[in-house]
């Protein structure tokens, strides 16, 4: 007789895979997500993993996750409580149990819960014998023990059984989202096809997950989520540093110019490192230099050299690379400083992110130091603003400093991959060979950009340097009433840029109660909270900025429609900070959060709705 399990059918659904740094937690969500995108549902992810490279086992230092949000609907963000927890230890469980909705499933390795793990955990009794998840959906499978039977057929070792304890844990889970386990074991065979044993173990124990789940009893709910309405188009799931790299290489093919790479590696900016040495087929060169400064000293050299030229780095590596920084800003070279945030100050918390290097792209240079300032605000929109960085850096020669962050460059969603051929034009001010009048600071009128000239041209022998230069001659002078004007001429040439970038848009009607403004990578949350709001017929809309120096034309008409004002950041205020400068005529309320998190969206909720009650000042 087959069992009666509960199809329960959901708009959207979080789950959470959370685990010891071993057990394979990252591979599992990605895989899930997956099969998730095959399914055409939308989805967004964010891996969570320990900073330290060997944490102590099963404590809670140690523990890594994969969260993702898939839906019917268009998601935002990665979600703010799980509907799903699968949790392979005690210490999971008890670092993840915070983020579980009531009455939500939690599925768990009863195996795992030995006296020993459940001490180091922190728990005084065994969480799964004593009620304290009475509230909960709770799903105890034997998954160590299981997984061993399963394999013991196989010419494996202990090590390699014990590996696969994760996709024996798949299996449960596909079955309790009615996912296609023929499409599983092919995703395994992709994933693994060059290691036959790995992949023969690996599915051997998720079809035998996905069979014990149809036939165990205590499984009583099942999870439908239907698919979603997309834009006819190729997609794929993207990261946003693989996003970062590719927007960076379809500048490159667009523009006409070489691409070259100087970076270090770093936490959480690697990652765009690693993919662009995989493309050196579309002509990219990359150098991993020794430090993060001789990383943008060679950027630099490439972009005299007419390259597009870039540099990865995140917050600890932005603060070395500014003095080569203001050589670029002096020579008025063409660069891509891209900055994937993480929590500080120093190592801070590398593996966390937070907004809080925004003020350090503004102004943490020497000297007079304009540069053009950038935010993405999704995975996905990372090719996007790295595209955009590309064309202004090259278009008004001078530096971009593109903003990304750890929250960006880690999680992923669905991505339409675009044409090249349908991107903007990217023109770079090329001096021609031998061009009449030829000087090296003689600028455009309108938009006071001086022409390159690619090293060997013809007729086009010139100097740059870090020293002061006259306009126009480009000879050294520390002519004061020349420097003043450098000084202005370089500040206006940035603000001029304004002129280019789009005009700032809302999500929502044009005046209201409250505008909500946010910047970068918070727009997921914030979007899902304003949207939400509208739905309950409040007259709220947001501004998320992408472009910060110069800020599109209309900001201030923007602003200045709206009965209150809250700017909401990952920092301590910075954003607040800048706008305070650039139009002091407006009040700002805060929303500021500083946890190594994002923002979730029922904290935003409480705090949108408490000052919409609040009298009007």
């Amino acid at each position: 007789m087959a069992k009666k399990t509960n199809m329960i059918e959901l708009e959207d659904v979080v789950v959470k895979f959370v685990g010891d740094s071993g057990d394979g937690m990252q591979l599992t969500g990605t895989l899930f997500s997956e099969l998730a995108a095959f399914s055409r549902n939308d989805l967004a992810t964010f891996p969570d993993f320990p900073a330290e490279i060997r944490a102590p086992h099963n404590t809670i230092a140690g523990v890594s996750g994969f969260q993702m949000h898939i839906g019917e609907r268009q998601i935002y963000t990665p979600g703010d409580m799980c509907d799903v927890l699968v949790a392979m230890n005690p210490a999971s469980l008890r670092a993840n149990l915070k983020w579980v909705k009531t009455g939500a499933t939690i599925v768990v390795d009863e195996n795992m819960f030995d006296e020993k793990a459940i001490d180091k955990a922190g728990y005084h009794a065994n969480p799964l014998k004593d009620d304290s998840l009475s509230d909960y959906n709770v799903i105890m499978v034997p998954i160590t023990e299981h997984t061993k039977k399963s394999l013991k057929e196989l010419d494996i070792d202990k090590k390699m059984a014990m590996r696969a304890k994760n996709m024996y844990v798949l299996g449960i889970v596909i079955y309790l989202f009615d996912r296609d386990l023929d499409r599983a074991l092919k995703l395994i065979d992709m994933k693994f096809g060059k290691f036959p044993a790995v992949a023969r173990t690996n599915r051997t124990a998720l079809k035998s997950g996905y069979e014990f789940a149809g036939s165990y009893e205590d499984i009583k709910l099942r999870f439908r989520v239907g698919p979603a309405s997309f834009e006819k188009g190729q997609y794929r799931i993207i990261t946003g540093n693989i996003a970062t790299a590719w927007g960076l290489l379809a500048a490159s093919e667009r523009s006409g110019r070489p691409f070259f790479l100087g970076s270090y590696p770093i936490t959480p900016a690697t990652e765009i490192l690693m993919e662009l040495t995989m493309h050196k087929s579309l002509g990219a060169k990359v150098f991993q230099a020794e430090d993060e400064i001789a990383g943008i000293c060679s950027a630099i050299g490439a972009s005299f050299a007419g390259c597009l030229a870039a540099t990865t780095t995140s917050g600890p590596g932005l603060s070395l690379k500014s003095e080569a920084i203001g050589l670029a800003v002096m020579t008025e070279l063409p660069i891509v400083i891209v900055d994937v945030q993480r929590a500080g100050p120093s190592t801070g918390m590398p593996t966390k992110s937070e907004q809080s290097d925004l003020l350090q792209a503004l102004y943490g240079r020497n000297g007079e130091c304009p540069v053009i300032v950038m935010a993405a605000s999704s995975p996905a929109n990372c090719f996007y603003y790295a595209y955009m960085a590309s064309k202004y850096t090259l278009e008004h020669m001078t530096p971009v400093i593109l903003l990304t962050d750890g929250y960006l460059g880690f999680g992923s969603e669905l991505f339409r991959i675009p044409k090249v051929e349908d991107l903007p034009p990217i023109n770079p001010p090329l001096a021609e060979p031998d061009e009449p009048g030829f000087k090296p600071y003689k600028r455009d009128e309108n938009t006071l950009v001086r022409k390159w000239a690619i090293p060997g041209t013809e007729g086009l022998r010139h100097r740059v340097g870090g020293l002061e230069k006259t306009n126009i001659d480009g000879n050294v002078s520390t002519d004061p009433l020349n420097h003043q004007l450098m000084v202005r001429l370089r500040e206006e040439k940035v603000n001029r840029v304004a002129e280019f970038i789009p005009q700032q848009t809302l999500e929502g009607e044009k005046s209201g109660d409250l505008l909500v403004i946010g910047w970068g990578g918070t727009e997921g949350a914030l979007k899902s909270t304003v949207k939400r709001m509208q739905e309950e017929n409040y007259k709220v809309s947001l501004a998320q900025f992408n472009y910060i120096k110069p800020l599109p034309k209309n900001t201030r008409s923007v602003l200045a429609n709206f009965k209150k004002i809250i700017v909401c950041e990952l920092n301590m205020g910075q954003f607040v900070e800048y706008l305070k400068i650039n139009f002091p005529e407006f009040h700002y309320h805060q929303y500021n959060k500083v946890q190594g998190l994002p923002f979730h969206v029922n904290e935003l909720l409480e705090v949108f709705k408490n000052l919409l009650e609040e009298k009007q000042k």
